[in-house]
């Protein structure tokens, strides 16, 4: 999957309603643009590609005084909702997703009871250990890359991604199961998008055309 689709879902579903520059806005300010696809031209393609997909409702705002286009405020459908927690769970489950797909899933983690939180993180967990199970049928850590010459180098890269990725995920898992963080259901959420006009110290550029009113 693409990590832009959870970002931008996600991004909106916060806001409640946003238009195209405010979830740019956002996103720049979780440095998504640093991590994942999620570059100016990609968000506005979403957003648009979604809406004639059934899964964001375009809100059309007449235009400012000041002569400029009109701006569209997008919101998420029935189907936009759906969709957004079944990516959700995808990022927090599947092993084998790039890391902005995972961060993206982890971004969003608080949206979802504390208890599934768990359970899908003990899945992805599961899927770690079965991928490194299945490294081992062909490579034997214990005797080192060496043994099959420099080739071995990539699944001992691949062991060790498993490892690590099991021990943090178990970490997560702990620090949650402990209390950590509050979670849907459990009183006030984390706001972690800008308010409207509120600075945005990370901003990469100017607004698109047809998003500022």
């Amino acid at each position: 999957m693409s990590a832009i689709r959870l970002l931008v879902l996600g991004a909106v579903r916060q806001h409640g309603r946003a238009h195209g520059y405010q979830v740019r806005n956002d996103l720049e300010f979780w440095g998504a643009h640093e991590w994942s696809n999620a570059k100016p031209g990609s968000i506005y393609h979403a957003l648009k590609q979604m809406a004639k997909q059934g899964l964001l409702h375009a809100h059309e705002i007449a235009p400012s005084t000041a002569g400029g286009p009109p701006r569209t405020e997008y919101e998420l459908t029935d189907s936009g909702n759906v969709e957004y927690f079944s990516l959700l769970r995808e990022a927090l489950t599947s092993y084998d997703q790039k890391m902005d797909v995972l961060s993206a899933g982890i971004g969003f983690i608080v949206d979802l009871d504390r208890r599934e939180a768990v359970e899908l993180l003990r899945e992805r967990v599961r899927g770690l250990e079965e991928w490194r199970s299945s490294v081992t049928e062909y490579y034997t850590p214990e005797e080192g890359p060496e043994s099959l010459g420099h080739i071995g180098e990539i699944m001992n890269f691949w062991v060790h991604s498993a490892d690590a990725g099991a021990q943090w995920t178990r970490g997560l898992i702990e620090r949650i199961e402990d209390g950590a963080y509050t979670f849907a259901g459990e009183g006030e959420p984390f706001v972690g998008v800008l308010a409207e006009g509120q600075e945005n110290p990370y901003a990469t550029g100017v607004p698109h055309e047809g998003d500022l009113s």
